[in-house]
């Protein structure tokens, strides 16, 4: 006897949610036989292929399988017998066939089948609801048999809890499966709204929806048992099925409901195996094989994940590669729950094994997290002073100051290393306010201590170290120099002698008092230790930091290539080492900075775009003030490359208000964004605008050098356009020197540029001829180019009409067009040197000679070049004066016909005088 009730279609609700999106992917299609829909239990899988069902017009077998299906003869004759209940004829011979209980007999059973779905040759639909239950491989095996042998026409749809047995890789390649997943099942914002307006009517915020959508995952279950347990007059609404006049509910998810659910719909049908492996590893935010197999003190652990991913067991992976996965957050809190009632002793013991195994493998806010949740206070204050200060100089110093205010009070107040976290943690926060109250706790404990006698010596002198290093960056903050100075060199007196890893921090800190004082040599070298210290103590917030202010004075300094070079050495060494995908990108407001402005300056406007754009969220979000203005600075000088003049003044001028109204919070002077903004209102012919911003900042004292040289160079400008030459040459011809011997050669290029047109309009031509002559000597070999095209129309004409620039290599070329078509941008290849054009001179001549040859020397200073080697360390490892290396690279340019450095290479490398 069969049941025929198993034959009968579910019937569709009106005010069930139309999954089109969905129902689409089931429709027939060649070569298409089979659809499977996976899920766990409650994704809506038997609704959905119902709907779909009672909207497709052709015939349509529907079985509904149970657990007593499992035989081979039982299973095939109610398969039979769904198609005959369909309408299909010519079964007597299947019939007949089913009678026996062999496995002949059942092979002649199928093969009966298939042949009456081909003489009946319709578009038949079956449908096998919870095949899950078809756990018998002589069954898989069949089944397996019967769809390579389906006739043309005919679709299979399983539904199933789990993935079957079935040669499924084989009919993928042959794009016979279309397959249906969890991910797919759950229902999206726009659907829960409909779920709770229309099938449940109920009418909720908003708000709940999306909190319970994103709590639930769009597991419908959960969905439906949050709605039954909302109000009580929606509750009344529900049963009697009435949705006018539907009151808004106030939804929350019912836990005990959904574990009560899950745990019979789910956990109590798994095999004992499987049951104890979820709750062993219910205690893990994320799983991996390693850390399952840790926890439960097995080698398995793999295996099982894998079992629970084909049986799509509320499983969610990760990757890629099947290493890292989680469960879905209602599943979990079930099993919590289970074991936790079950066992409470073995609950706590997973958990802290858990935890260990966290830390041990560096997931340290994973297991802070963790430790946060269950409120082990002690493990926590133990955890933040071994693992604290790196994540602070990780980036994650606001979830430090949180969890520091989780502490109770008792924790904290006799640790000196904890307060020192909440001390460094409202530093990077840019919370200064409160830092000497903060500071002068600590110094009082820290007496105490030694009044008391107290054994931790080392610590204690370590904890000053980090106070003296914090009160020399608020000393930059007052413009108190000399102070900031002090501290750092005496706090880097005594590192040797503390545990507490401040090298790199420190080193920073007098890479910002060189760098304030104009001294780029000192600050490079001083950002050479904090970058590689800062890899030694891994804080990847003082790589970028350091990396990108060095990367920023390599710029200034007119070596372009070495700042790109250093930006892309930081960002691979950071992302190699927190590349946490879960956690948003760490990034540096000078190393962004820094990209934005060597490829602005190297004409190349959308890359530098690209790189400006992480950093404009980060004013969005209300950055630090310093980094306020560094953002500002560069994003205006970017407009300002693109002729964007107003736009320029208003970032320029937000720039400059929040640098006069938040000085005390700025541990830098940051660039001088006022030269900038006066020469953004002189290009708009706002001569008087341009003369009271620069007159005003003169009344202040500007302690950077680069800084005061670029104010001083806008006023050169200024005086030039006002017709008075003479005037701006005094001033030109004052800093030059000072600029030309730190290196700021940026400075010197537009000096000597700004000089030739105050000459040129004095009618002094030969002298203007000259210093445009150094100006492109100079702006070539460090790469400079479209500070060019930000020069006056009459300078540029100038430019253009000057030997100098005619006789010369690819830079010239790229320059001579770039001044002639200003908005266009050269190809990567030219603009970043690697693909040389080939020069008119050489073009006749053949690859591998030279008009004339490289000398000794020269070539040994390609070699230096081609090591990576900047200009003054080649002067060192030579033991010449920078001028001489000068000198060399000048004669070497002219003999290989190139303008810089990565041309130079490139042309050596195709002329085969160097092979690496």
């Amino acid at each position: 006897m069969l049941l025929t009730t198993k034959f009968l279609r579910p019937a569709t609700d009106p005010r069930a949610v139309q999954r089109d999106r969905l129902s689409s992917l089931l429709a027939p299609g060649h070569p298409k036989r089979l659809n499977l829909v996976l899920a766990p239990a409650g994704f809506g899988k038997t609704t959905l292929v119902s709907q779909w069902c009672a909207r497709t017009s052709g015939p349509i077998a529907w079985l509904s399988l149970d657990e007593h299906d499992n035989d081979p003869q039982r299973f095939w004759q109610y398969v039979a017998s769904a198609f005959e209940h369909a309408g299909l004829t010519g079964l007597e011979p299947c019939q007949k066939s089913l009678s026996g209980s062999t496995d002949d007999s059942i092979n002649s059973a199928i093969t009966a089948l298939v042949n009456a779905l081909a003489a009946d040759g319709g578009p038949w639909v079956l449908v096998l609801d919870d095949f899950q239950f078809a756990a018998n491989d002589r069954v898989h095996r069949q089944f397996g048999y019967f769809v390579d042998y389906l006739p043309a026409g005919v679709t299979v749809t399983l539904i199933s809890r789990s993935e079957p047995p079935l040669p499924l890789a084989r009919w993928r390649v042959r794009r016979w499966v279309q397959e249906i997943h969890p991910a797919l099942l759950a229902f999206s914002e726009d659907e829960c709204r409909e779920f709770f307006h229309s099938t449940m009517g109920m009418v909720i915020p908003d708000q709940d929806v999306q909190a319970i959508c994103q709590r639930t995952e769009g597991w419908v279950a959960a969905l439906q048992l949050s709605a039954l347990s909302g109000s009580d007059r929606g509750l009344e609404q529900i049963k009697s099925g009435v949705a006018q006049d539907a009151p808004t509910a106030a939804l929350s998810i019912d836990e005990r409901h959904i574990s009560d659910y899950v745990l019979s719909e789910v956990l109590d049908k798994q095999p004992d195996e499987i049951v104890a492996f979820l709750l062993d590893t219910a205690c893990c935010p994320r799983l991996c094989a390693s850390m399952c197999d840790s926890i439960r003190e097995t080698d398995n652990s793999q295996e099982m994940l894998e079992s629970l991913l084909s049986q799509h067991l509320f499983l969610i992976p990760l990757d890629n590669h099947n290493e890292w996965f989680r469960y879905h957050d209602l599943f979990r809190d079930a099993l919590l729950h289970r074991i936790g009632h079950a066992d409470p002793t073995r609950a706590h013991q997973l958990w802290q094994r858990t935890v260990e195994w966290l830390l041990d493998h560096g997931q340290v806010q994973g297991a802070i997290a963790q430790i946060v949740q269950n409120k082990d206070w002690p493990w926590l204050a133990r955890v933040l002073a071994t693992h604290g200060n790196n994540l602070i100089h990780g980036g994650y110093h606001l979830p430090v100051l949180n969890w520091l205010d989780e502490l109770p009070a008792d924790e904290i107040k006799d640790s000196p290393q904890l307060q020192m976290l909440r001390v460094w943690g409202h530093f990077f926060a840019n919370r200064l306010d409160n830092l000497e109250h903060l500071l002068a706790n600590v110094e009082d404990l820290l007496d105490q201590r030694v009044a008391d006698s107290a054994p931790d010596a080392e610590g204690a002198l370590g904890v000053q170290s980090e106070i003296m290093l914090i009160r020399s960056y608020l000393a930059r903050s007052r413009s108190d120099d000399k102070n900031a100075s002090d501290l750092t060199r005496q706090v880097l007196a005594e590192i040797d002698h503390t545990q507490i890893p401040l090298k790199s921090v420190t080193y920073y800190g007098l890479g910002l008092d060189d760098y304030g004082k104009g001294d780029l040599p000192g600050a490079e070298e001083a950002l050479k230790s904090a970058v590689h210290y800062g890899q030694v103590e891994r804080k990847p917030s003082t790589v970028l930091s350091s990396g990108g202010l060095l990367a920023w004075i390599q710029y200034n300094r007119g070596d372009m290539d070495l700042a790109l070079e250093t930006c892309t050495n930081v960002r691979k060494w950071v992302d190699q080492h927190y590349a946490d995908p879960s956690q948003p990108r760490l990034i540096s407001c000078w190393l962004s900075a820094s990209l934005t402005e060597i490829f602005r300056e190297r004409n190349q406007l959308r890359d530098a775009a690209a790189h400006l754009e992480p950093l404009l969220e980060h004013v969005n979000k209300g950055a630090e003030p310093g980094q306020h203005i560094i953002i500002q600075h560069v994003r205006g000088h970017l407009a300002f490359s693109d002729g964007r003049y107003q736009e320029a003044i208003e970032y320029l001028a937000d720039a400059e208000q929040v640098g006069r109204k938040r000085r005390e919070h700025i541990v830098f002077e940051p660039p001088a964004s006022s030269a900038l903004f006066a020469r953004c209102h002189l290009a708009a012919g706002q001569a008087a605008r341009a003369r009271s911003i620069l007159e005003s900042v003169q009344s202040h004292t500007l302690t950077n050098p680069l800084n005061r040289e670029q104010n001083s160079i806008s006023y050169a400008r200024l005086l030039v356009d006002e017709g008075m030459p003479q005037q701006a040459l005094e001033i030109l011809d004052a800093l030059m020197a000072a600029a030309m011997h730190n290196e700021h050669t940026r400075h010197v290029v537009e000096a000597l540029l700004v000089s030739a047109e105050a000459l040129d309009q004095q009618n002094r031509s030969e002298e203007c001829q000259e210093r445009l002559a150094r100006a492109l000597s100079v702006a070539a070999e460090a790469g400079f180019l479209r500070l060019f095209a930000e020069e006056s129309p009459r300078l540029q004409a100038l430019l253009l009409e000057s030997p100098a620039l005619k006789n010369g290599g690819n830079w010239q070329r790229n320059l001579t067009e770039m001044l002639l078509s200003p908005n266009s941008e050269p190809s990567s290849a030219t603009a970043t040197g690697t693909q040389p054009m080939a020069s008119k001179t050489n073009a006749s001549r053949p690859a591998r000679e030279l008009a004339e040859p490289l000398s000794q020397r020269e070539l040994e200073v390609l070699e230096l070049i081609n090591a990576g080697y900047a200009n003054k360390d080649i002067a060192v490892r030579m033991g010449v004066a920078p001028a001489t290396v000068k000198a060399h690279i000048r004669n070497l340019y002219g003999k290989l016909d190139v303008g810089r450095r990565t041309e130079a290479l490139a042309k050596a490398r195709e002329l085969g005088i160097l092979t690496g």
